[in-house]
């Protein structure tokens, strides 16, 4: 129950810049802590435009700074100064999947320039992945994650379902002196046949098949996929003071009203 209440305490909520987002939002009670999204379609400008406007709500805000997004140097101070006059103190820093990188091709490249500025930013995520890249190869990602950490306070995981492969990817990186503090990425309420098309578009391949094996039914189709029992499961891992767990990231494909509603139900099932 304890690693439970962990999970639920740290929970941060992921939500994707697009023209409803802001309305959806409203449901979030002040204090709520969501994370916002970088887009290929819509630019780094789309992401800090809907911090600005999260701030205003109360909510407590971290920002997706994309490396591949961000094309130059002189964008990243911009942005730094706009997150800055905000308030904004945490940030999540991605390589992006923008084709056509301007001066930062990865996420350590923008890092490192990063701490080269003035910027306000106590706290920086990074990115990890329990059931590797689809196309960067295990060792090179293993090798950034190390590069990141001395600049980093946590990582967050890439959406899995695999329990047990997300303990072994930490027990790996916990064995190669990486001791960061690490968000566990779970999907929210969101439809089956939805979800089964974006695990098989980021690659996660134990995820796919189990989500697979989970829609044998055509009426399981038609009700949305909840995360009770994964979560359940991720709470051994939260007990478990070695691994390090603190917390969960939602990923809510902006179905904000059905999987907040669905984090109030398990919050009130503590009580």
């Amino acid at each position: 129950m304890n690693g439970m209440k962990q999970l639920l305490d740290n929970s941060v909520f992921e939500l994707i810049p697009m023209k409803t987002t802001l309305e959806k939002a409203q449901i979030l009670p002040a204090g709520t802590k969501v994370s916002v999204t970088a887009s290929p379609a819509k630019g780094m400008d789309a992401t800090v435009d809907l911090v600005e406007q999260f701030v205003q709500m109360g909510l407590d805000v971290v920002p997706h700074i994309s490396a591949r997004l961000t094309k130059s140097k002189s964008e990243l101070s911009e942005i730094v100064t706009r997150l800055d006059e905000s308030g904004v103190s945490e940030i999540f820093v991605v390589g992006g999947d923008a084709d056509d990188p301007g001066d930062f091709f990865d996420a350590m490249a923008l890092i490192r320039h990063l701490d080269t500025l003035d910027h306000p930013f106590t706290r920086i995520g990074v990115t990890g992945y329990p059931e590797g890249h689809p196309s960067i190869g295990d060792e090179l990602i293993i090798q950034a994650l190390i590069d990141k950490e001395p600049f980093a306070s946590s990582v967050t995981t890439q959406m899995c379902f695999d329990v047990e492969a997300i303990r072994s990817w930490i027990l790996r990186i916990r064995g190669l002196g990486i001791q960061l503090p690490v968000l566990i990425g779970i999907p929210g309420v969101t439809e089956l046949t939805k979800l089964i098309g974006i695990s098989a578009r980021i690659g996660v391949g134990t995820s796919l098949r189990f989500l697979s094996k989970n829609r044998s039914l055509a009426t399981k189709l038609l009700r949305p996929y909840a995360p009770d029992d994964l979560v359940e499961s991720l709470a051994e891992l939260a007990e478990d003071p070695e691994l390090g767990v603190t917390g969960l990231h939602i990923y809510t494909f902006n179905q904000v009203e059905a999987t907040f509603d669905w984090y109030r139900h398990q919050r009130a099932s503590l009580a």
